[in-house]
């Protein structure tokens, strides 16, 4: 599972016109999956979002967690994530979980986020062809591949 990870100060998502889901303060986080994605990629993957200190504290030191600011968050399905671009121009995504799978681990995801965190998490639409707009404060970008966690 790879996560991009965007702090926000305001994030939405629209789906033809309509928003779906919006947040202030927060993260945005863009999830992709590929098949060999297991619970506990998504169970590690949640509680790091989680626990992350990407927030400011007092000092001005990234030293305060998305559960310590009180965040919102959006998680938005996005299987681009899993682009490889070393031959040719046009991108494979030959790593990315067939849709059908995908669907199963982002749902479940996002239960998981919404477990860590205590409250509710906006959402895409899997799927969809979605608009998303942010306002990245810092800008603060983080990536995690949950294949990468060692």
């Amino acid at each position: 599972m790879r996560l991009l990870i965007q702090r926000v100060l305001e994030a939405s998502v629209a789906i033809g016109g309509a928003v779906k889901a919006s947040a202030g303060k927060g993260i945005l986080v863009l999830a992709g999956f590929e098949e060999a994605d297991s619970e506990e990629d998504l169970l590690w993957g949640a509680a790091k979002l989680a626990r992350l200190r990407i927030f400011d504290d007092e000092q001005g030191v990234m030293n305060l967690s998305l559960q310590d600011v009180n965040g919102e968050v959006i998680v938005v399905s996005q299987f681009t994530l899993h682009a490889q671009t070393k031959k040719g121009n046009r991108p494979s995504y030959i790593r990315a979980a067939r849709p059908e799978r995908a669907a199963m681990l982002y749902s479940k995801f996002v239960e998981l986020v919404q477990a860590e965190l205590k409250k509710p998490v906006g959402t895409g639409e899997f799927g969809a062809n979605m608009q998303v707009s942010l306002v990245n404060d810092g800008p603060v970008t983080i990536w995690i591949d949950t294949k990468q966690k060692d």
